[in-house]
């Protein structure tokens, strides 16, 4: 079921079930009584001994009921389990707001109510689990965990073990649970193995940790449909496999685009109850060949520069960014090249429109709507827009060409904890674009202004020697580096190719990262007198071996389990509605 069905139907049919009244009884929580409904859609529970102006309601989504079990139970911090004839708890998500957070924290809601006998008790149960099972078709039932316990303070294990485990058997998810011990074994792992039964793969970790299993399920896909990932102009196949995140790393940048929070609880409570994020993502190609994917930032000049200079200094810990920057941007540093990109249509949204990629997105669900207007399977889809981009005249593209300070695409905001609105505020998860961010040569100050504007709201495109496209495709360009590109790079290239189908991709993938070790370093003191004349790719935290590249943006190629930053304002609305109709 595609993105924009997805609501519509939800929306037609949550009015249809309202009205199913399935059970209604009182019942106590405490000392106190409540008249407790139970309809299609909703679990209701209403003080029934107060005056109607201060009776107190609880409206829960059955969608979001995480768990039904008979007795008096506790989840966390540890289980117990008292076992009483006519009580059951219920638990389910709760929400709260957060001045760290621009998104909603979800925690574990929990209410123990006692019947008058046990024959309701059992009803109440029964109604409950069937239910949730009835409204939530898409609650995964096995899972594939990979931790990764050296990210971030190396507490991956103990987050799955302490917060996740708990919740996932709650929720009667079965797991099956790899602690990795080197680079690229979840990727390896999802490339291999057989993944039959799984219905998502979850990574605990960071941003790395998620580009691993990125890679993996994108490859994996293609690999049984027998597409090669190398060829452009080819359209990749959409990845059946929900990715679900729990961060545990040093940078949870998609975590934190695609929630809002970085909160363990909140992600696992997202792939309980099944919620699906279409993402897009930007395939970057060297030549014929498929370099990496991308989901969050491919950058040229100050960015790959300190990510560059960053890795001189890894014993710093995470401060080493902080070091390097400051280093990068008193290098004064700016490059030569021509970009090359082909426009979305401005009609449909804009970079700099103000909007928020906010759960529900209407952009994101218009964008499915019209690319793919007649298509119910989400194969035909992805052939539809291939061709599209295809069909694309060379006279559409734009070319620019100078001197910048960095040249920059995401396919999301990009925003973290200490950037809250990101590289580009108003980019979208899933409308199929990215953004192309242009910082042209200018003063250090101006520069300086530039770079402090990502951690307020002011409007970081609000400068002359800025510019922002909304973009479906990008080539960049650098005058005098084919040749030499082409002779270090076209060999590795070419036996990557020469394997065929997904082992040529994985051999290229592999040779590409050999070869990011032994590129040359070109940061030098800050009393150089020359500056070096090419930097580096900065893609997702991973230094690419290449200058010349195009890049790509696959509209909605995978799911993640989350359902965007959800805004605190229209969920607390309709939670006040919701207790009106009582």
């Amino acid at each position: 079921m595609c993105f924009g069905t997805w609501y519509h139907w939800e929306e037609k049919h949550s009015v249809e079930m309202e009205t199913d009244l399935r059970l209604e009884s009182s019942l106590w929580v405490g000392n106190k009584r409540y008249l407790a409904v139970l309809t299609g859609w909703h679990f209701r529970w209403t003080e029934a001994d107060k005056k109607s102006r201060d009776k107190r309601t609880v409206s829960v989504p059955v969608a979001e009921v995480l768990g039904v079990e008979e007795g008096r139970v506790e989840i966390l911090p540890c289980k117990s389990v008292e076992d009483t004839d006519k009580d059951f708890t219920v638990f389910y998500v709760k929400r709260s707001s957060t001045r760290s957070s621009y998104g909603l924290l979800w925690s574990l809601g929990r209410t123990q109510f006692s019947c008058p006998s046990r024959v309701l008790r059992d009803q109440w149960t029964k109604q409950l689990k069937t239910a949730v099972k009835t409204h939530s078709p898409l609650r995964p039932r096995r899972l594939l965990v990979f931790i990764n316990p050296y990210g971030g303070k190396k507490k991956g294990r103990q987050i799955y073990h302490s917060l996740v485990a708990p919740l996932f058997e709650l929720a009667d998810i079965s797991s099956h649970v790899i602690v990795t011990e080197r680079a690229n074994q979840a990727r390896d792992h999802l490339l291999k193995k057989d993944l039959t039964g799984f219905d998502g793969v979850v990574c605990v970790g960071g941003d790395g940790m998620f580009s691993e299993i990125l890679h993996g399920v994108i490859g994996r896909t293609q690999q049984e449909a027998g597409v090669c990932e190398h060829d452009p102009a080819v359209p990749l196949q959409p990845c059946p496999l929900h990715i679900g995140i729990i961060p545990a790393g040093s940078t949870d940048c998609v975590c934190y685009a695609t929630g809002g929070v970085i909160d363990p609880v909140t992600s696992t409570l997202h792939i309980i109850v099944g919620d699906s994020q279409p993402l897009d993502v930007c395939s970057v190609h060297y030549g014929s060949g498929l370099v990496r994917y991308s989901v969050s930032l491919v950058g040229y000049g100050f960015y790959g520069d300190v990510l560059s200079e960053s890795e001189k200094h890894r014993w710093m810990g995470p401060v080493r960014y902080d070091y390097s920057g400051a280093l990068v941007y008193l290098s004064n540093r700016s490059y030569a090249g021509t970009v090359h990109y082909l426009p979305a249509d401005p009609l449909l949204s804009s970079p700099r429109d103000k909007t928020r990629c906010l759960s529900g997105c209407g952009v994101c669900a218009r964008s499915t709507e019209r690319l793919f207007p007649n298509s119910s399977d989400s194969g035909s889809l992805y052939s539809s827009y291939s061709r599209q981009l295809s069909t694309e005249s060379e006279d559409e593209w734009v070319s620019v060409k100078g001197r910048f300070k960095c040249v920059s695409l995401t396919c999301m905001s990009s925003s973290c904890a200490r950037s809250p609105l990101g590289l580009s505020p108003s980019a979208h998860l899933a409308d199929g674009t990215g953004d192309l961010i242009l910082v042209w040569d200018t003063h250090p100050l101006s520069f300086l202004k530039f770079l402090h504007r990502h951690t307020s709201s002011q409007d970081r495109f609000d400068f002359p020697f800025v510019e922002v496209h909304r973009v479906k495709a990008v080539r960049f360009s650098l005058e005098g580096a084919t040749e030499q590109e082409g002779r270090e790079g076209l060999g590795s290239l070419s036996a990557g190719l020469d394997a065929g189908g997904r082992n040529g991709s994985q051999h290229h993938l592999e040779q590409t990262r050999n070869e990011e070790k032994t590129v040359t370093p070109f940061m030098c003191c800050l009393g150089c007198k020359k500056a070096p004349d090419v930097s580096v790719w900065n893609c997702d935290g991973e230094i690419l071996p290449f200058t010349n590249i195009s890049c790509k943006i696959h509209g909605q190629l995978v799911r993640l389990y989350a359902r965007g930053i959800e805004d605190a304002a229209s969920i607390s609305s309709q939670d006040r509605v919701e207790c009106s109709r009582i």
